[in-house]
């Protein structure tokens, strides 16, 4: 049975809106919202602030307070989620057993996909940085330091939660003109302890989410094109330590990656599904692989040509047998 939900329109303009909350082929940059519970602390506000600045112009910022906790109760958050079409939650709480607490909530359907507690335990803001900033808007490069990230439960939810709240896509080359303006670096480690127990959550390491400016600047050298990067830091810098952890149910899962069923031209021209040995360049192109069958030397007319005669009476069985005149 599935899970979503079917919402009958009962107009056009209801059916362009739910048209448009539909799932689409190329995702639109995701709307995150910024929610303060009934107690915050200074850092939780100031870490929330650095966070909203790096996520315009696709954030809401909401002001007043809520009697919000989302690991208890989600439906404040779905009404949010639902009134603002956003499907990304940012809640700042501070408690004596939970202190500086931060929650990242993902959404699907208007519901609670999954989330993650994180702690705040050292900060240091924007302005604490004499450097310029990023502009408005601009999607930054985002690099992840560890194998954690990769092999670690935890870790592989934390980047999948920071890659989707930035719009992040794996790239295999570095663009130099344009489009670039700052990197996001999460860190994680080091380990206090090699012989550490990883599954205790005493011994996690700690995340450092770092964020640089990138200045391209001449390498030097006139036969030399590739210019070199100058980093430099114009924050935040958060040093984060993992609480709680809700996984998504797998059903929900299953559905939140399902893609759209795709016209057969969008197909063949290079989208979704790429059809055996067709596909689409960066230029837009399409290049096709042609398999040939395995060329017949013997019957191969080399008469014409005299570095290629056959002699008389002798029969061709290999490429090893054709002599050449000199």
């Amino acid at each position: 049975m599935s899970m979503l939900r079917t919402i009958k329109p009962k107009n056009a303009r209801v059916k362009r809106a739910l048209d448009k909350r539909e799932p689409q082929l190329v995702e639109n940059e995701k709307t995150a919202i910024f929610v303060r519970g009934q107690s915050t602390s200074d850092i939780v506000r100031n870490v929330m602030k650095d966070l909203y600045a790096l996520k315009r112009p696709n954030a809401i910022n909401f002001s007043r307070k809520n009697d919000i906790h989302p690991f208890e109760d989600t439906s404040s958050l779905e009404f949010f989620a639902n009134k603002n079409d956003s499907s990304l939650f940012v809640t700042g709480l501070h408690s004596k057993k939970r202190p500086n607490n931060l929650v990242f909530t993902r959404m699907f359907d208007g519901r609670v996909l999954d989330m993650i507690e994180l702690g705040v335990d050292d900060f240091r803001g924007m302005d604490e940085f004499d450097s310029p900033k990023s502009s408005v808007g601009v999607r930054p490069l985002m690099v992840f330091h560890s194998d954690l990230f990769d092999v670690h439960p935890k870790y592989q939810a934390i980047k999948s939660h920071l890659l989707d709240f930035y719009n992040g896509h794996a790239l295999t080359e570095i663009p130099l003109i344009g489009g670039i303006e700052h990197v996001i670096s999460i860190t994680a480690g080091p380990l206090l302890n090699s012989e550490d127990n990883l599954e205790d959550e005493k011994n996690l390491p700690k995340i450092h989410f770092r964020v640089y400016t990138l200045k391209l600047i001449s390498s030097g050298n006139s036969g030399f094109k590739i210019p070199k990067i100058q980093l430099t830091e114009m924050g935040p810098s958060i040093d984060l330590s993992i609480r709680r952890i809700q996984e998504p149910d797998e059903e929900m899962l299953k559905l939140s990656n399902k893609r759209p069923k795709l016209d057969k031209s969008k197909i063949e021209s290079g989208l979704g599904k790429k059809k055996k040995n067709i596909e689409t360049d960066n230029m837009g192109d399409k290049i096709g692989k042609l398999h040939l069958e395995k060329q017949d030397l013997s019957k191969m007319q080399g008469r014409k040509m005299k570095g290629l005669k056959i002699r008389p009476n002798q029969k061709l069985t290999s490429v090893n047998d054709i002599v050449i005149d000199e």
